[in-house]
């Protein structure tokens, strides 16, 4: 049986009325009679063309039947959707402020979902809050010309909705015609992850295009692996490369991506006045409700519970959410112990006394003058203390094995290996938080905080704000490496990309083609000026030999900055943004 809104478009195209037939003076004559506006209209017709009305009207007549007969099956008095449901004209209001926006990368694939023949799965725009979902199915609605927009529904789930109740709105939406079906929020369905397969069973493998999207992503990912297995098509929108950020919001600069990236909501015009990582505050409540609650929220409905393993205790205490943040806020605490401990003891220090000591316009010999090693260890007490005195429960390496293996799956860290010369038993890795803004925030509260320590009250306001700034800089540069050796990773996944370690000295970045045997060795500097002392690692005969025999022949020798392109004899000199934008990253 058709639809109801396909049975109303057929019936309107066919003429109305009836054919009657009068003998006039031993002829028969046929009259094609209907009724317009109260008025009765009566038309001449030769025996071709009331023979082929006649075919048409007979037809109206079998459709008029036909919905008479659909519309016993609906509910009657009026039908109250459970959800809140747009649809057709009533989306136009609903679409028209993103028609401005840029798209971002990855919506070619929910376009070549929407335009491809039916396939039996449902899309699902997977990914933390404030990383373009909504703004994407704005973006596909809009692209709709007026026949199918009329046949496309957006619904917003309600807090606590049963599928049950959106599969009721569902069966309405399709007896009216709908072939497009957006369900934004649709994790907020209490039984969503154990009866998703409705979904793609039922509705795409009748020809329905469904999308999905909520920001309990976790939930997907879970579905996925059971309910919704091979019946899915998931698109990750957590991760947003830099050549990505600067397309979509117009804003330039790795040190912007750093302070900011993350989420498509920076400023002015572009997408939103919120500045998700503007502050501490922000920062907590972001990793609260997108990223604790999520994984929270999607372990209690998938199997009863019975996915916590370790975690349920901590969850029945009503502390699961305060251990996702004490774990993240630890990945952030290590990360900035260490570039305290490493970074400030090596050259970069004194590149940097230098510099500020020949700055044009505000000289400073404050880095000559403290004590490097009392600083540095001060600033390393102050943080384990800090973590031990915020720490209000006690997790477990079980815990945060558990908890990390969630932030893996949400695509919020991944982690980048070190190797070795001479060869180590055991590899280490480097987490990286893939929302940079994220880390950032919270690096930079953290060291603001550590500044107000009694030890460091003792030094005066302008010399407490150089030594901030310059540990400031060293994050930055710490944390421009991380998005280098990520963005270059996710960017060449059929080769290898790590730092790597020797007894004395570093490469920062190694990428190794293992089926041409070849290497490429990078530094990486936060920095805009060229110093031979940038690239004397990659100059250091030994180190190269050792690496031309561990991983094959070296090809390029280069240092990323934020300076011009450029060479120094063999060294090439590359812009950092030049060289992300110049990466084709597919994300996860």
């Amino acid at each position: 049986m058709a639809d109801e809104l396909s049975l109303e478009k057929e019936i309107a195209s066919l003429p109305k009325g009836y054919i009657s037939r009068k003998n006039i003076c031993g002829k028969i004559r046929y009259y094609h009679q209907w009724t317009e506006n109260g008025k009765k209209i009566s038309k001449y017709l030769d025996d071709a063309a009331a023979m082929e009305l006649s075919v048409l009207i007979d037809r109206r007549r079998s459709l008029e039947k036909e919905l008479r007969a659909l519309k016993l099956m609906l509910p009657r008095g009026g039908y109250t959707f459970k959800s809140d449901v747009l649809m057709g004209k009533a989306l136009i209001p609903f679409i028209e402020s993103v028609r401005g926006f840029e798209r971002r990368f990855c919506f070619a694939q929910l376009e070549n979902y929407l335009k491809q023949p039916t396939n039996g799965k449902v899309f699902i725009l997977y990914g933390l809050r404030r990383t373009g979902k909504t703004t994407m199915i704005r973006q596909a609605i809009a692209s709709f010309g007026g026949y199918d927009l009329e046949r496309t529904a957006f619904i917003q789930t309600k807090p606590g909705i049963s599928l049950g109740e959106i599969n009721s709105d569902l069966k309405r939406l399709v007896s009216h015609g709908c072939k497009y079906v957006f369900i934004d929020e649709i994790t907020q369905a209490e039984d969503f992850i154990e009866g998703a397969a409705l979904l793609s069973d039922i509705y795409a493998a009748s020809g329905i295009k469904i999308v999905l999207s909520g920001t309990d992503s976790l939930g997907f990912k879970l579905s996925e692996s059971e309910e919704l297995y091979d019946r899915c098509i998931l698109l990750h929108t957590t991760w947003i490369p830099y050549r990505e950020f600067e397309h979509v919001l117009k804003i330039k600069g790795i040190d912007e991506y750093i302070r900011y990236g993350g989420t498509m909501i920076l400023g002015g015009k572009h997408y939103n006045e919120l500045v998700t990582f503007r502050n501490k505050k922000n920062t907590d409540e972001y990793i609260d409700s997108a990223i604790a609650r999520n994984i929270q929220h999607s372990l209690r409905f998938y199997q009863d519970g019975g996915h916590f393993r370790h975690l349920a205790k901590l969850y029945e205490k009503n502390e699961l959410t305060s251990a996702i943040n004490r774990v993240i806020e630890d990945i952030n605490h290590r990360f900035t112990i260490d570039v305290l401990t490493n970074d400030f003891k090596s050259h970069d220090l004194g590149i940097s006394k230098r510099n500020l000591r020949k700055d044009h316009r505000s000289p400073n010999d404050i880095l000559d003058r403290i004590d490097n090693g009392k600083f540095v260890e001060g600033l390393r007490k102050a943080l384990e203390i800090l973590n031990k005195n915020e720490q209000s429960i006690l997790i477990t390496d079980t815990h945060r094995i558990e908890i990390k293996e969630y932030l893996d799956l949400l695509d919020i860290t991944v982690d980048i290996p070190t190797e070795f010369i001479p060869v180590k038993d055991d590899r280490i890795y480097r987490t990286v938080i893939t929302q940079p803004g994220l880390r950032y925030c919270q690096a930079d509260a953290l060291v603001k905080q550590l500044l107000r320590d009694k030890e460091f009250q003792q030094i005066s306001a302008k010399e407490r704000n150089a030594i901030q700034e310059r540990i400031l800089n060293e994050i930055r540069g710490r944390m421009m490496e991380e998005i280098i050796l990520l963005e270059t990773r996710m960017a060449y996944p059929d080769k290898e990309v790590f730092r790597l370690q020797f007894a004395v000295g570093e490469f920062d970045m190694v990428v190794v083609d293992p089926e041409k045997i070849t290497t490429e060795i990078y530094e990486i500097k936060h920095s805009r000026e060229r110093v031979k002392e940038q690239y004397k690692n990659l100059l250091d005969r030994e180190k190269c030999n050792l690496t031309e025999f561990r991983f094959g022949t070296i090809t390029r020798k280069a240092v990323i900055y934020r300076g011009d392109d450029g060479c120094d004899g063999d060294i090439e000199y590359l812009n950092v943004e030049n060289y992300l934008r110049s990466l084709n990253v597919n994300p996860f």
